[in-house]
């Protein structure tokens, strides 16, 4: 049941961290809206697990540590979405 709930938040994670993934990647990344949320969702899924097996959730107040590595696989993942699907323009 955890794994379902932590796929759900995920998701609506995506909606936040999908944009903040977009905004410390370097260049501009040639995606819509939709595959920027969903490569959110997907890295926050991902950064969750990693923080799940190193036991970094849970703690008192907000998941900072757990936020932060949701936010660079997010970030990875964006930047995946970007390479494969972006439309490239060349001069």
């Amino acid at each position: 049941m955890y794994w379902v709930w932590m796929l759900i938040v995920s998701l609506i994670a995506g909606i936040i961290f999908g944009p903040l993934a977009r905004l410390v990647l370097p260049g501009k990344q040639n995606i819509g809206l939709g595959w920027t949320i969903l490569g959110g969702g997907i890295g926050a899924f991902i950064g969750g697990l990693i923080a799940y097996f190193l036991d970094v959730k849970d703690t008192d107040g907000p998941d900072w540590i757990q936020y932060l590595i949701q936010i660079i696989c997010a970030a990875i993942v964006v930047a995946f979405i970007s390479s494969r699907t972006g439309s490239s323009k060349t001069a």
